[in-house]
């Protein structure tokens, strides 16, 4: 696995997403995604929406994958 093909998947199940994804061991992973999808959403289900853009290589592939996830508005303070 690596940090672009995880930045793709991110963007596809999320249009309109802007995605940067770090890791170079291939396996932990850290993201950072500004989405108008998590509006009016805690942290928590943010979270859910990014995992669930990545289905069964979660805990599989990708061992681990910290996340930062903003509103747009978020993003531009």
């Amino acid at each position: 696995m690596n940090a672009e093909t995880i930045r793709t998947l991110i963007e596809q199940g999320l249009p309109g997403a802007q995605t940067v994804v770090q890791g170079d061991d291939g396996v932990h992973f850290e993201a950072t995604v500004i989405s108008d999808a998590f509006r009016g959403k805690l942290p928590l289900a943010r979270h859910r929406l990014v995992y669930a853009t990545l289905g069964d290589l979660m805990g599989g592939e990708i061992h681990a994958l910290a996340l930062r996830t903003l509103t747009p508005e978020e993003a531009a303070r």
